[in-house]
């Protein structure tokens, strides 16, 4: 994990980066990597990743940080992306694989109620793509807005967002 961490710190190169992120994605699936990824400040060479210009790059980097999200100190940590993924999911193309990596890591981070104020500005987004992407996209807005109208400080936010 030490060594895919540094070398995703090292290289340029999209190909090696996107099957890095794969490999720390599918390593993400067990406990012990989550939190082994963390001490190695990974989370953080990972969300430096979301500001990557390739498309599949940030893509893989979204899956990864969705699968280490899984984890309450990792979220703690990943929660300073949540404004930027906001961001990616909003100006990323509609339906596209980038959106939908974007909206199953908000999924995942809006499950308490500890990160939903940081969501609040996207919520006309979230609607828009309720009402025009494609299926898939609305499954995964919908678990969103799920998740978002479970708070009670949140439903103002829910009603007034202006779509």
């Amino acid at each position: 994990l030490q060594k895919l961490i540094h070398l995703l710190q090292a290289t340029d190169d999209p190909l090696i980066q996107e099957q890095a992120l794969i490999t720390l994605s599918n390593s993400a699936a067990f406990s012990v990597n989550q939190d082994i990824i963390r001490s190695l400040d990974g989370l953080s060479v990972i969300g430096g990743m979301l500001s990557d210009c390739a498309p599949k790059v940030k893509e893989k980097a979204l899956n990864a940080l969705n699968n280490l999200s899984m984890n309450i100190k990792n979220q703690e940590k990943i929660q300073v992306y949540i404004t930027q993924v906001c961001g990616i999911v909003e100006s990323a193309p509609l339906n596209s694989d980038v959106q939908l990596a974007g909206l199953r890591l908000l999924t995942n981070m809006s499950v308490t109620n500890d990160y939903h104020q940081k969501m609040i500005n996207s919520i006309p987004c979230f609607l828009h793509l309720l009402s025009e992407g494609a299926e898939r996209t609305q499954i995964q807005v919908l678990k969103v807005l799920v998740n978002l109208s479970a708070n009670p400080a949140i439903t103002r936010h829910l009603l007034r967002a202006q779509v």
